[in-house]
Protein backbone atom coordinates (compact mmCIF):
# COMPACT_ATOMS: atom_id res chain seq x y z
CA UNK A 1 0.00 0.00 0.00
CA UNK A 2 1.61 3.36 -1.30
CA UNK A 3 1.80 6.38 0.44
CA UNK A 4 -0.19 9.47 0.60
CA UNK A 5 1.77 11.75 -1.66
CA UNK A 6 3.00 14.53 0.48
CA UNK A 7 0.83 18.05 0.32
CA UNK A 8 2.43 20.31 -1.83
CA UNK A 9 4.34 23.15 0.06
CA UNK A 10 2.46 26.28 1.61
CA UNK A 11 3.43 29.87 -0.54
CA UNK A 12 5.81 31.41 1.49
CA UNK A 13 6.21 35.41 0.61
CA UNK A 14 9.81 36.09 -0.53
CA UNK A 15 10.86 39.09 2.44
CA UNK A 16 11.71 42.26 0.24
CA UNK A 17 14.75 43.91 0.05
CA UNK A 18 15.40 46.54 1.98
CA UNK A 19 15.65 49.35 -0.61
CA UNK A 20 12.22 48.45 -1.85
CA UNK A 21 10.62 48.94 1.75
CA UNK A 22 12.44 52.70 2.20
CA UNK A 23 11.24 54.41 -1.63
CA UNK A 24 7.33 53.95 -1.23
CA UNK A 25 7.49 56.01 -4.90
CA UNK A 26 9.83 55.25 -7.44
CA UNK A 27 10.34 57.54 -10.20
CA UNK A 28 9.59 55.09 -13.45
CA UNK A 29 9.83 56.76 -17.29
CA UNK A 30 6.95 58.71 -17.35
CA UNK A 31 7.09 60.13 -13.86
CA UNK A 32 10.84 61.42 -14.31
CA UNK A 33 10.19 62.74 -17.44
CA UNK A 34 7.28 65.06 -16.08
CA UNK A 35 9.01 65.81 -13.04
CA UNK A 36 12.01 66.94 -15.06
CA UNK A 37 9.54 68.77 -17.63
CA UNK A 38 7.87 70.77 -14.84
CA UNK A 39 11.69 71.58 -13.29
CA UNK A 40 12.52 72.91 -16.34
CA UNK A 41 9.53 75.03 -16.17
CA UNK A 42 9.67 76.30 -12.41
CA UNK A 43 13.89 77.32 -13.28
CA UNK A 44 12.41 79.26 -15.82
CA UNK A 45 9.47 80.82 -14.54
CA UNK A 46 11.85 81.26 -11.19
CA UNK A 47 14.98 82.76 -13.67
CA UNK A 48 13.66 84.76 -16.06
CA UNK A 49 14.96 87.63 -14.69
CA UNK A 50 18.24 86.32 -15.05
CA UNK A 51 17.84 83.91 -18.30
CA UNK A 52 16.69 87.28 -20.08
CA UNK A 53 19.03 89.32 -21.61
CA UNK A 54 18.83 93.22 -20.45
CA UNK A 55 16.86 94.50 -24.25
CA UNK A 56 13.92 92.24 -23.14
CA UNK A 57 10.93 94.33 -21.96
CA UNK A 58 10.15 91.35 -19.99
CA UNK A 59 8.61 94.51 -16.99
CA UNK A 60 5.81 94.91 -19.66
CA UNK A 61 4.04 91.18 -19.92
CA UNK A 62 3.90 91.35 -15.63
CA UNK A 63 0.09 90.92 -16.46
CA UNK A 64 0.77 87.52 -18.01
CA UNK A 65 1.89 85.98 -14.77
CA UNK A 66 -1.11 84.66 -13.42
CA UNK A 67 -1.17 82.49 -16.79
CA UNK A 68 2.32 81.15 -16.45
CA UNK A 69 0.93 80.02 -12.63
CA UNK A 70 -1.75 78.88 -13.84
CA UNK A 71 0.46 76.51 -16.11
CA UNK A 72 2.57 75.31 -13.69
CA UNK A 73 -0.01 74.38 -11.31
CA UNK A 74 -2.01 71.98 -14.04
CA UNK A 75 1.96 70.62 -14.53
CA UNK A 76 2.44 69.95 -11.18
CA UNK A 77 -0.73 68.03 -11.15
CA UNK A 78 0.56 66.59 -13.85
CA UNK A 79 3.15 65.28 -12.17
CA UNK A 80 1.36 64.21 -9.04
CA UNK A 81 -1.01 62.35 -11.31
CA UNK A 82 1.84 60.59 -12.91
CA UNK A 83 3.87 59.24 -9.71
CA UNK A 84 1.05 57.76 -8.10
CA UNK A 85 -0.74 56.14 -11.27
CA UNK A 86 2.76 54.77 -12.75
CA UNK A 87 4.11 53.26 -9.02
CA UNK A 88 0.69 51.40 -8.78
CA UNK A 89 0.43 52.66 -5.15
CA UNK A 90 -2.02 50.42 -2.87
CA UNK A 91 -4.53 51.65 -0.25
CA UNK A 92 -1.80 51.67 2.22
CA UNK A 93 0.42 53.73 0.71
CA UNK A 94 -1.94 56.18 -0.68
CA UNK A 95 -3.51 56.60 3.10
CA UNK A 96 0.20 57.21 4.70
CA UNK A 97 0.47 60.18 1.46
CA UNK A 98 -2.86 61.67 2.55
CA UNK A 99 -1.93 61.20 6.82
CA UNK A 100 1.36 62.85 6.43
CA UNK A 101 0.23 65.76 3.77
CA UNK A 102 -2.88 66.02 6.48
CA UNK A 103 -0.29 66.08 9.31
CA UNK A 104 2.09 68.64 7.77
CA UNK A 105 -0.92 71.15 6.85
CA UNK A 106 -2.33 70.79 10.50
CA UNK A 107 1.85 72.35 11.50
CA UNK A 108 2.12 74.73 9.47
CA UNK A 109 -0.16 77.27 10.94
CA UNK A 110 1.78 76.92 14.36
CA UNK A 111 3.56 79.90 14.73
CA UNK A 112 1.86 81.10 11.55
CA UNK A 113 5.83 81.59 10.15
CA UNK A 114 6.34 84.13 12.87
CA UNK A 115 10.12 85.12 12.72
CA UNK A 116 10.61 81.47 10.62
CA UNK A 117 8.63 79.34 12.95
CA UNK A 118 7.21 76.55 10.38
CA UNK A 119 7.44 73.23 12.37
CA UNK A 120 6.34 71.45 8.88
CA UNK A 121 9.65 71.83 7.37
CA UNK A 122 11.27 68.98 9.72
CA UNK A 123 8.49 66.67 8.63
CA UNK A 124 9.36 66.89 4.92
CA UNK A 125 12.55 66.38 5.67
CA UNK A 126 11.90 62.88 7.48
CA UNK A 127 9.51 61.93 5.20
CA UNK A 128 11.25 62.49 2.02
CA UNK A 129 14.58 60.75 3.87
CA UNK A 130 12.33 57.79 4.65
CA UNK A 131 10.18 57.20 1.66
CA UNK A 132 12.26 58.42 -1.27
CA UNK A 133 12.38 60.96 -3.91
CA UNK A 134 9.27 60.13 -5.38
CA UNK A 135 7.16 60.25 -2.47
CA UNK A 136 8.84 63.14 -1.09
CA UNK A 137 8.10 65.35 -4.27
CA UNK A 138 4.36 64.08 -4.53
CA UNK A 139 4.10 64.85 -0.24
CA UNK A 140 5.40 68.17 -0.38
CA UNK A 141 3.09 69.27 -3.32
CA UNK A 142 0.28 67.87 -1.59
CA UNK A 143 1.29 69.31 2.14
CA UNK A 144 1.52 72.70 0.63
CA UNK A 145 -1.21 72.87 -1.13
CA UNK A 146 -3.40 71.19 1.63
CA UNK A 147 -2.20 74.05 3.68
CA UNK A 148 -3.06 76.27 1.87
CA UNK A 149 -6.90 75.39 1.32
CA UNK A 150 -6.35 75.24 5.38
CA UNK A 151 -4.96 78.75 6.36
CA UNK A 152 -6.81 80.31 3.14
CA UNK A 153 -2.92 81.20 1.73
CA UNK A 154 -4.35 80.38 -2.39
CA UNK A 155 -3.32 82.97 -4.77
CA UNK A 156 -1.07 83.19 -7.68
CA UNK A 157 1.98 82.11 -5.37
CA UNK A 158 0.52 78.53 -4.61
CA UNK A 159 2.30 76.88 -7.68
CA UNK A 160 5.73 78.13 -6.85
CA UNK A 161 5.26 76.86 -3.09
CA UNK A 162 4.10 73.88 -4.46
CA UNK A 163 6.86 73.09 -6.73
CA UNK A 164 9.65 74.79 -4.13
CA UNK A 165 8.33 72.25 -1.38
CA UNK A 166 8.38 69.36 -3.44
CA UNK A 167 12.01 69.72 -4.41
CA UNK A 168 12.87 70.32 -0.85
CA UNK A 169 11.14 67.01 0.17
CA UNK A 170 12.73 65.24 -2.63
CA UNK A 171 16.32 66.28 -1.85
CA UNK A 172 15.93 64.64 1.53
CA UNK A 173 15.12 61.22 -0.17
CA UNK A 174 18.37 61.52 -2.99
CA UNK A 175 20.85 62.20 0.29
CA UNK A 176 23.27 59.38 0.91
CA UNK A 177 23.50 56.57 2.75
CA UNK A 178 19.14 55.73 2.99
CA UNK A 179 19.80 52.25 4.03
CA UNK A 180 23.07 52.13 5.63
CA UNK A 181 23.60 55.53 7.46
CA UNK A 182 21.63 55.52 11.14
CA UNK A 183 21.78 57.13 14.14
CA UNK A 184 23.57 60.17 15.43
CA UNK A 185 25.55 60.44 11.43
CA UNK A 186 22.17 60.73 9.84
CA UNK A 187 20.56 63.21 12.41
CA UNK A 188 23.28 65.58 11.53
CA UNK A 189 22.96 64.79 7.75
CA UNK A 190 19.33 65.46 8.15
CA UNK A 191 19.68 68.43 10.01
CA UNK A 192 22.41 70.03 7.84
CA UNK A 193 20.44 69.34 5.06
CA UNK A 194 17.24 71.05 6.76
CA UNK A 195 19.16 74.31 7.32
CA UNK A 196 20.97 75.00 4.12
CA UNK A 197 17.62 73.69 2.17
CA UNK A 198 15.42 76.07 4.77
CA UNK A 199 17.47 79.12 3.15
CA UNK A 200 17.28 77.94 -0.26
CA UNK A 201 13.34 77.45 -0.24
CA UNK A 202 13.33 81.18 1.10
CA UNK A 203 15.51 82.47 -1.86
CA UNK A 204 13.97 80.19 -4.27
CA UNK A 205 10.32 82.12 -3.44
CA UNK A 206 11.92 85.42 -3.20
CA UNK A 207 12.66 85.19 -6.85
CA UNK A 208 8.62 84.94 -7.80
CA UNK A 209 7.66 88.22 -6.31
CA UNK A 210 10.96 90.34 -6.48
CA UNK A 211 10.26 90.49 -10.39
CA UNK A 212 7.34 92.74 -9.28
CA UNK A 213 8.71 94.62 -6.86
CA UNK A 214 7.88 97.96 -8.78
CA UNK A 215 10.25 100.72 -8.78
CA UNK A 216 9.71 101.66 -4.95
CA UNK A 217 12.81 100.25 -3.78
CA UNK A 218 15.17 100.93 -6.49
CA UNK A 219 18.69 99.67 -4.27
CA UNK A 220 16.86 96.11 -4.07
CA UNK A 221 14.43 96.16 -7.17
CA UNK A 222 14.70 94.31 -10.65
CA UNK A 223 15.71 96.53 -13.11
CA UNK A 224 15.34 95.16 -16.57
CA UNK A 225 17.70 97.02 -18.11
CA UNK A 226 20.56 96.23 -15.74
CA UNK A 227 23.33 93.81 -16.90
CA UNK A 228 22.77 90.26 -15.00
CA UNK A 229 25.83 90.77 -12.32
CA UNK A 230 23.68 94.30 -11.36
CA UNK A 231 20.38 92.37 -10.67
CA UNK A 232 21.88 89.41 -8.99
CA UNK A 233 23.11 92.14 -6.71
CA UNK A 234 20.08 93.40 -6.25
CA UNK A 235 18.45 90.21 -5.50
CA UNK A 236 21.16 89.06 -2.80
CA UNK A 237 20.21 92.80 -1.41
CA UNK A 238 16.93 91.85 -1.61
CA UNK A 239 16.98 88.84 0.21
CA UNK A 240 18.89 90.55 3.19
CA UNK A 241 16.60 92.86 3.80
CA UNK A 242 13.35 91.13 3.76
CA UNK A 243 13.67 87.55 4.67
CA UNK A 244 16.62 86.85 6.02
CA UNK A 245 15.63 86.48 9.41
CA UNK A 246 12.46 84.05 8.05
CA UNK A 247 15.20 82.08 6.61
CA UNK A 248 17.39 81.77 9.54
CA UNK A 249 14.34 80.96 11.69
CA UNK A 250 12.77 78.36 9.85
CA UNK A 251 16.44 76.77 9.52
CA UNK A 252 17.15 76.89 12.78
CA UNK A 253 13.43 75.80 13.56
CA UNK A 254 13.86 72.40 11.67
CA UNK A 255 17.33 71.85 13.10
CA UNK A 256 16.13 71.82 16.51
CA UNK A 257 13.21 69.24 15.55
CA UNK A 258 14.86 67.22 13.76
CA UNK A 259 17.70 66.49 16.87
CA UNK A 260 15.02 66.46 19.21
CA UNK A 261 12.04 64.14 17.65
CA UNK A 262 13.91 63.31 14.62
CA UNK A 263 14.88 59.73 16.20
CA UNK A 264 11.38 59.32 17.37
CA UNK A 265 9.67 60.43 14.07
CA UNK A 266 12.27 58.17 12.00
CA UNK A 267 11.42 55.22 13.80
CA UNK A 268 7.04 55.39 13.39
CA UNK A 269 7.91 56.40 9.79
CA UNK A 270 9.50 53.47 8.79
CA UNK A 271 7.98 50.94 11.04
CA UNK A 272 4.71 52.07 9.26
CA UNK A 273 6.29 51.66 5.86
CA UNK A 274 7.51 48.20 6.98
CA UNK A 275 4.16 47.92 8.11
CA UNK A 276 2.76 49.16 4.95
CA UNK A 277 4.82 46.56 2.73
CA UNK A 278 5.34 48.98 -0.30
CA UNK A 279 5.91 47.65 -3.28
CA UNK A 280 6.25 44.31 -2.04
CA UNK A 281 6.42 41.48 -4.46
CA UNK A 282 5.06 38.26 -3.24
CA UNK A 283 6.73 34.99 -5.01
CA UNK A 284 6.29 31.12 -4.23
CA UNK A 285 9.12 29.36 -3.18
CA UNK A 286 9.40 25.17 -2.92
CA UNK A 287 11.00 25.03 0.11
CA UNK A 288 12.43 21.28 -0.31
CA UNK A 289 14.40 22.75 -3.16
Amino acid sequence: MSAAPAPDPAPVPAPAPAASRIRAVRLRPRSLAALVLVSAVGVVAFGWPFLAPPSTRLSAHAQDAPWLFAGLLVLLVAVVAATISESDLGPKAVAMLGVLAATGAALRPIGAGTAGIEPMFFLMVLSGRVLGPGFGFVLGSVTMFASALLTGGVGPWLPFQMLSMGWFTMGAGLLPGPVRLRGRGELLLLAAYGFLAAFAYGTIMNMAGWPFLGRAATNISFDPHAALPANLARFVAYCVATSLGWDLGRAVCTVLLTLALGPAVLRALRRATRRAAFETAVTFEDPTV
